[in-house]
């Protein structure tokens, strides 16, 4: 992988994107590419990831290095922001692997898995449940023929509905 993180204040970056000049030297390589931007506004700090040919290559197994960003001796950089259009990217490249932990997905409440467990085994196996805000949502996984009228009234006993859509249909049930 040749890439690596770039960090930032929220003033740097704000400065950069008006063309102010910059106080730190701005050494990216030509062929520099941002592939993702996430801002932390507890800390104030942008974090980029860059890649560039010109980086050395890493193993995947390690942590993206960080860009260390020498400081400049008393001159300031003037950045001066491009005119050309940007010409949108000709394939669409998968998002790359983040190192940054993400938050883990909310736990199904109790009462959820109650309400699961009001479903037949058979009927479970057909089924997928998911906790959205303040109703359990409940979705076919394939087609259902004879078994709709009874996981319908299972639903309806618990005082949910079903829910057309144009493509997916599905059930939801208030969580109470």
């Amino acid at each position: 992988m040749k890439i690596r993180i770039l960090k930032l204040t929220l003033e740097s970056l704000a400065g950069l994107l008006q063309g102010k000049t910059s106080t730190f030297a701005f050494n990216l390589p030509s062929d520099a590419e941002i592939l993702d931007i996430k801002i932390d506004l507890f800390t104030k700090q942008v974090s980029m990831v860059v890649r560039s040919e010109s980086f050395e290559d890493i193993a995947e197994n390690i942590p993206i290095p960080e860009l260390q960003l020498p400081k400049a001796t008393g001159s300031k950089i003037a950045f001066k922001p491009t005119t050309a259009p940007i010409k949108p990217p000709a394939l669409l490249v998968p998002e790359p692997k983040s190192n940054v932990a993400k938050l883990p997905s909310p736990q199904p409440s109790h009462m959820a898995s109650k309400m699961e467990n009001e479903f037949s085994p058979e009927q479970r196996k057909l089924l997928g449940f998911t906790v959205k805000e303040d109703c359990v949502v409940v979705k076919p996984v394939m087609f259902l023929k004879a078994e709709w009228d009874d996981i319908n009234e299972v639903v309806r006993s618990l005082g949910g509905k079903w829910v057309k859509g144009n493509i997916i249909s599905y059930w939801e049930i208030p969580l109470q």
